[in-house]
């Protein structure tokens, strides 16, 4: 089933006119998962038995493709997003090694690019209903608002087609910088990574995996730092954003956890002036007064 099938998944009809259109990006894309994980897939990636393998972290099989290791069911879903996803200009990609912090943006991200101010209304801040604003975390964990290209989307479905969801669209990726689709490189969309010190990954990939496997502490360190690990190794993971961050800031935001937690608002406020050209395009309010405010 195409996204583009999908028709009023909120019975918009009985809907007023402005409720938030986050609400309707989370049903598009949440019903889309399911009707794809339910249909049979008419293609597979076939993964080349002569890839180096370990088996590591308890009992994780791991293959190596491209420079980087990969959990079994994952490399397939990698390939498929790889050959299949078209980016366009005004998506929002959020990018991280694993166990980065990237939950925290996963919430920060879809309340600026849906953001209300009290300038919204009828155009001189009056005739403002609180009881229309929609607030998606009431019913939606952060992972609902960003779909995981490769761990969820085209995991269930290697030809996921995502054309019909409407922009922004609001993605998230543990790909490797170099392994990332073609189009979203070479398209205007904007790529926003968070990395943390690799001694909190560690320790809380090891707590995330040992909810999954059994896997000594000793066993996980020393596989972390051989870089076989999910979507490893890490540095390699960090740099390759890094250096292309450098080559092109108006393309990649690099942050780190840690910096967020020490400095919120400093953090969130270059995080929204980044995405400022996405906000003010998209606003629904086109009077708001958002770039004073963020750089006040």
């Amino acid at each position: 089933m195409r996204s583009s099938d999908l028709r009023n998944p909120f019975e918009l009809e009985g809907r007023k006119h402005n409720d938030s259109d986050l609400a309707i990006r989370i049903a598009i894309v949440s019903v889309y998962i399911m009707e794809s994980s339910s249909s049979s897939s008419s293609s597979t990636f076939q993964i080349d038995a002569r890839l180096p393998k370990e088996i590591s972290w308890g009992t994780i099989e791991f293959l190596q493709w491209e420079g980087f290791w990969y959990a079994k069911p994952h490399l397939a879903a990698v390939m498929a997003a790889r050959s299949h996803f078209k980016a366009r200009d005004e998506d929002v990609i959020l990018a991280s090694s694993m166990k980065t912090g990237s939950t925290w943006l996963k919430a920060i991200i879809p309340c600026i690019i849906n953001s209300k101010t009290s300038a919204a209304g009828d155009g001189n801040g009056d005739n403002i209903d609180e009881e229309e604003d929609y607030d998606p975390f009431v019913e939606h964990h952060p992972n609902d608002l960003m779909p995981a290209l490769e761990t969820q989307i085209f995991r269930q479905d290697p030809n996921a087609d995502l054309s019909g969801m409407p922009s922004p669209r609001l993605l998230r990726t543990h790909m490797p910088y170099s392994i990332l689709p073609e189009s979203i490189k070479d398209s205007a969309c904007k790529i926003v990574y968070i990395t943390r010190d690799p001694k909190d990954v560690f320790v809380s990939l090891w707590h995330f995996l040992n909810t999954r496997i059994s896997c000594s502490l000793n066993e996980a360190f020393e596989s972390f730092c051989n870089g076989v690990h999910p979507f490893g190794p890490f540095h390699d993971h960090v740099l390759g954003y890094w250096k292309e961050s450098l080559k092109r800031p108006e393309k990649i935001l690099f942050l780190k956890y840690e910096e967020l937690k020490s400095d919120p608002a400093g953090q969130v406020r270059k995080l929204a002036l980044f995405l400022e050209g996405l906000l003010f395009k998209w606003m629904k309010w086109t009077n708001w007064s958002g770039s004073v405010a963020l750089r006040g």
